[in-house]
């Protein structure tokens, strides 16, 4: 493994370590499952007025069939969120953490980077699906060439939706490479997250390595309770410093501002997690059917999609898959969560700002 390792900005890892708001980026499609360009270009700037710190692209919500041949959206997908980066950078001076989805084995994987370090991304976010039965020195073959040509954010994706289970020697080795700057943790389990944490405070990089939760059942449990991790100095509280998540694609004023009291509250010596008990327990009810819990997320994609087509942000709930649609039920469950909980909710800064992100 080579010893010069592309790293990101310094600027880049800042923000990261500061905690930001980076949504999982969907995809907009037209009735005949055709790229609808300036919706798609529409969602990345209300992510960005927002406030969102970054952008997630070419991730599970964004659909990782834009991949296969019939479709071919990869580089068109990356393309526009890229060129709607620098529109808002060249507006605000605000600079973006552009994050691009890495996906498949090898050489499937390495074509991903070279496209993602063409179209100027920061970090490659790698999934290791494509390997679902392999021992960790394979993973770790495949996670070392990637690393070569890209600095990495690492990913444990849970396995109902496609992932595959991750050993605390793995996040040990893996936490190991100098340019994993971050790990999304999103194997919807506090056990397993735990494990992975472990790993990789055992790597000793542990104060290195910046943590996002990807947990969308727990996200506010993961930004304020954290995980005590023992270690041969005593037991560390580790947190999340914020998040990459499918469920902030959607209502993403809010989660910023959510985001943003958070870490103004961690910073007082007198913080308290209980205190964000209800709000908790709110986020996680609205991502029970966003996320289309009780159907084994069979909704999840539809769930984001049912929330930004009332917005007027897609035209419809269409996925690349035409099995992919809401479950039984789900639009009514909608309806109920978002009416009980407007102050997670962002709809009127989305209907004032709307034509503005739509326009050419």
């Amino acid at each position: 493994m080579s010893a010069d390792l592309p790293l990101p900005d310094s600027v880049v890892v800042d923000s990261l370590r500061d905690g930001i708001v980076i949504p999982a980026h969907p995809l907009a499609l037209t009735a005949e499952r055709k790229l609808d360009e300036r919706r798609q270009r529409a969602l990345s700037r209300y992510y960005l007025d927002a406030g969102a710190g970054g952008l997630a692209v070419g991730v599970h919500t964004t659909q990782f069939a834009i991949r296969e041949p019939q479709h071919d959206l990869l580089r068109p997908v990356l393309e526009l969120a890229a060129e709607t980066i620098c529109e808002h950078e060249e507006k605000t001076g605000r600079r973006i953490v552009r994050v691009a989805g890495v996906c498949g084995q090898t050489e499937d994987a390495l074509r991903d980077v070279e496209l993602a370090c063409e179209l100027g991304y920061d970090l490659g976010l790698l999934n290791l699906s494509a390997f679902p039965d392999a021992e960790d020195d394979t993973l770790l073959d495949h996670v070392r060439r990637v690393a070569e040509v890209i600095p990495l954010f690492g990913f444990y994706l849970q396995p109902d939706i496609g992932g595959r289970l991750l050993s605390r020697e793995f996040f040990r080795e893996f936490a190991a490479i100098p340019n994993l700057i971050a790990v999304k943790m999103a194997a919807f389990d506090r056990g397993l997250t735990q494990e992975a944490i472990e790993g990789i405070e055992d790597s000793g990089r542990g104060d290195d390595v910046i943590l996002y939760t990807g947990n969308d059942n727990f996200i506010i449990e993961d930004l304020t309770e954290g995980y005590l991790i023992p270690t041969a100095n005593g037991t560390k509280l580790r947190r999340m410093a914020g998040g990459l998540l499918g469920h902030w694609a959607v209502w993403t004023k809010a989660a910023v501002e959510t985001l943003e009291t958070i870490k103004a509250a961690r910073s007082s010596e007198n913080f308290d997690p209980a205190d964000f008990a209800e709000l908790a327990s709110q986020v996680t009810e609205m991502n029970h059917f966003v996320f289309d819990f009780d159907n084994s997320f069979h909704g999840c994609i539809p769930g984001v999609h049912e929330i930004l087509r009332r917005q007027g942000l897609l035209e419809g709930t269409w996925c690349l898959n035409p099995a992919e649609v809401l479950s039984l039920g789900q639009s009514e469950a909608l309806t109920i969560v978002s009416e009980a909980y407007p102050h997670l909710a962002d709809y009127v800064f989305v209907a004032e700002n709307l034509d503005r992100w739509m326009a050419d």
